[in-house]
């Protein structure tokens, strides 16, 4: 199969059936072998119907469905652990990611080995003061903490070799930083491609202004996850350890000192009313719970390794 395209959607029943339409045209008329993954994300209107009957008129179209709204980042990360494309493909459902753009899309990673494409939105069709500043505000952002020199993060039309996608995990709110995520899995080859954004044709936008705090908030994450994520020890433990020496070795030198004045009957003062002796407990107490908090995140990597973040309720054409 050359190409997987995965789709996570909420509430598209407008737009399904001209999606797909536009997908298998572009599709049909490059002679690629194809699936269409729709992954409905606990859509409240008529979206998994319509998905149910694309699959019965078209065989390489599948569904999943969610038992309830668990995000984007869990739509495309069941989306990718089912993929048999070589190619994967991903792009949002609301009409504004152009299909047209698949082929080059598969060449830059079939031709060129391209590990990852992102889609850069040059010119966007979004409101200027709730999205195109705040994004490129948060685009900046990225580029700086990351090291990947992307002008768009948050595109939803993204290409990616089928290795890739399989070795990552996406969850939470992490779809925005995929690159990121490839990147620390040693994908090195990532690329950017110049997409044309359509307007929205049907419905509202799902995301709100919300999604830029919640964003910065993840970069900061996924910069220390890139760092310690799988060695929270590493981090916690280091400075645990500082901080109890510290503090260990600044008690010994007030108990040292105060048993020499007293030794040699030289006037002092209680150790009590030393605020030394407090900032030393401060830092033994400190460096033991970082100590303990870097074994605890240890412990809750080996028990989470594998454990999925959402329920699936049915599945179609699997």
């Amino acid at each position: 199969m050359n190409i997987s395209v995965v789709i996570p959607l909420l509430n598209e029943e407008e737009s399904l059936q001209e999606l797909y339409d536009w997908i298998a045209k572009v599709m049909q008329s490059n002679q690629f072998l194809y699936e269409v993954i729709f992954i409905d994300d606990g859509s409240t209107d008529n979206s998994w119907n319509i998905i149910h009957k694309l699959s019965e008129q078209h065989p390489e179209v599948k569904g999943i469905r969610f038992q309830t709204n668990y995000g984007k980042s869990q739509a495309l990360d069941a989306g990718f652990n089912l993929t048999k494309g070589e190619v994967v493909i991903t792009m949002d459902a609301d009409l504004q990611d152009n299909p047209d753009e698949i082929p080059e899309l598969y060449k830059l990673i079939t031709e060129e080995n391209y590990d990852l494409i992102s889609g850069w939105k040059k010119k966007r069709y979004d409101n200027v003061l709730t999205k195109n500043i705040p994004s490129k505000l948060f685009n900046w952002a990225a580029r700086k903490i990351s090291g990947l020199k992307l002008n768009d993060f948050n595109c939803g039309l993204k290409a990616y070799k089928n290795e890739v996608v399989k070795s990552i995990k996406v969850s939470g709110e992490m779809h925005r930083y995929i690159p990121v995520l490839a990147k620390n899995e040693g994908y090195r080859k990532i690329g950017e491609k110049v997409v044309k954004h359509q307007a929205r044709k049907y419905g509202e936008t799902k995301f709100g202004m919300d999604r830029f705090v919640n964003g910065f908030l993840d970069l900061i994450t996924i910069s220390f996850l890139s760092k310690f994520g799988k060695r929270p020890m590493h981090f916690f433990g280091l400075y645990g350890t500082l901080m109890f020496l510290f503090g260990f070795i600044s008690a010994f030198y007030i108990g040292f000192m105060k048993l020499y004045r007293v030794f040699h009957k030289i006037k002092t003062i209680l150790v009590t009313d030393n605020p030394w002796f407090y900032i030393a407990l401060t830092s033994m107490i400190l460096g033991t719970l970082l100590f303990l908090a870097g074994f605890v995140g240890e412990l809750i990597i080996k028990v989470n390794a594998h454990q999925k973040h959402y329920n699936i309720k049915d599945q179609i054409n699997f």
